[in-house]
């Protein structure tokens, strides 16, 4: 029998992911349902062709060209103009985290976020041999953040990772709440800065996957960066604003994450990087997408409405449904949400067991796919009448209670 020296920490672990199942309707990682038109599809093709004729060579290193068209993009959609050196871009968000944890994290050094939120982010301190703290959010999954400045306070962290609009609750952070948490993150990370000067700032996260889904009003943490002091230095220095194009793009298959942050923060990204991390079929097809970034970006308002509509009916069945900033909405309580969620699945109905005891969350899809969902729902649950407002979620969470 082989014995391999696997690290001790990882005895035992699973490999992330969600369950891959060929239904009919799948609605458990919130990708966006509607493909690429054909226009799109022959774009990419040809620009990745293009790069093929030069995969002799190594790509670009620094991805000048895609950082320059994610700065642009990021104008468009947020209205924050940011320089290219402020832009960051890897294989996915995934890769961009790690490349965060592998500067600041480490042995010796913390990692803080605030339950329930998005299940990688102990796995990327895990993988970096940085310590991972968790915190409570309160029973309406905000922050308070008197305790957070308090948490922060004491652990000391090197990072702090803060999803908004939040997975899975789909809530998002008030933007008060994150100057707030800025200026508690000052001078209070770890003592071990490297002119010796004493205890450092802790970098801020704010992974904003999900930031275009966000209701009318919601603004996005990007707009924090344009903020300078009177010398011209950027007010948050320690902030960083992670975004994919996985998720409203509808990339998923692409694997492309940025960040944006300020130049001396993303300098320290590239010492840790991969040489030639990011592909040149990857950068061209990346590129060939964002000149299409108005039609890719088309469905965001429909599958907006659709999460509202999507809400609103959970209520009015008598469920606990929770205001949503992404493409997906936490639903329930249930007595057995595995029960639950086995018989959608028996329907062709694919969602998510995830978050807090008694809830399921569940990724928004097409008209034809979400009329699936609810209709799986109520024959799984014996919900017959839509019931409205208080009266309704009041009943259905004491029968499940009760149960």
């Amino acid at each position: 029998m082989t014995v391999l020296p696997l690290r001790p920490e990882l005895r035992g672990c699973e490999p992330y992911g969600a369950p891959e199942l060929d239904v009919p309707v799948r609605l458990n990682v919130n990708e966006n349902p509607y493909p690429p038109s054909p226009t799109v599809i022959a774009d990419i093709a040809a620009a990745v062709s293009e790069a093929a004729a030069g995969l002799n060579r190594y790509p670009e290193r620094d991805l000048p060209a895609l950082r320059a068209a994610l700065a642009e993009y990021l104008d468009v959609e947020s209205g924050v103009l940011l320089d290219r050196e402020q832009i960051w871009a890897a294989n996915g968000s995934n890769e961009v985290m790690t490349h965060v944890l592998q500067a600041f994290g480490g042995p010796g050094h913390t990692c803080l976020s605030f339950t329930p939120t998005y299940s990688m982010y102990p796995e990327y301190a895990r993988n970096t041999f940085t310590r991972y703290v968790a915190g409570p959010r309160r029973e309406d999954f905000t922050l308070d953040i008197d305790a957070v400045a308090a948490t922060i306070e004491a652990e000391r962290p090197a990072v702090v990772i803060l999803a908004s609009p939040n997975n899975p609750t789909g809530t998002a952070l008030p933007q008060a709440d994150v100057v707030a948490i800025l200026e508690a993150a000052r001078g209070r990370g770890p003592a071990d800065s490297a002119d010796g000067s004493g205890p450092c700032d802790c970098v801020v996260v704010i992974d904003e996957a999900y930031g275009e889904f966000r209701r009318p009003g919601v603004p996005s943490a990007l707009e924090l960066l344009t903020l300078t002091e009177a010398d011209g230095a950027p007010r948050h220095p320690h902030l960083a604003v992670t975004r994919t194009m996985s998720k409203a793009f509808g990339m998923a298959g692409l694997r492309l994450g940025y960040l944006a942050a300020s130049r001396e923060l993303v300098d320290m990204l590239r010492i840790v990087r991969l040489p030639y991390h990011l592909s040149a079929l990857s950068q061209a097809a990346a590129l060939a997408a964002l000149d299409h970034r108005e039609e890719l970006m088309s469905q965001v308002a429909s599958l907006r409405d659709e999460r509202d509509a999507l809400v609103d009916w959970l209520r009015a069945c008598g469920w606990i449904a929770h205001e949503s900033d992404a493409n997906f909405v936490l639903f329930g309580p249930f007595a057995d949400r595995e029960a639950v969620w086995r018989g959608l699945l028996e329907r062709g109905v694919l969602i998510r067991v995830v978050g807090p005891e008694g809830y399921l969350r569940v990724c928004v899809g097409t008209p034809e796919e979400m009329e699936r969902f609810r209709t799986a729902l109520l024959a799984v649950t014996g919900t017959t009448t839509r019931r409205s407002g208080n009266e309704a979620n009041h009943t259905k969470v004491n029968q499940e209670k009760n149960a």
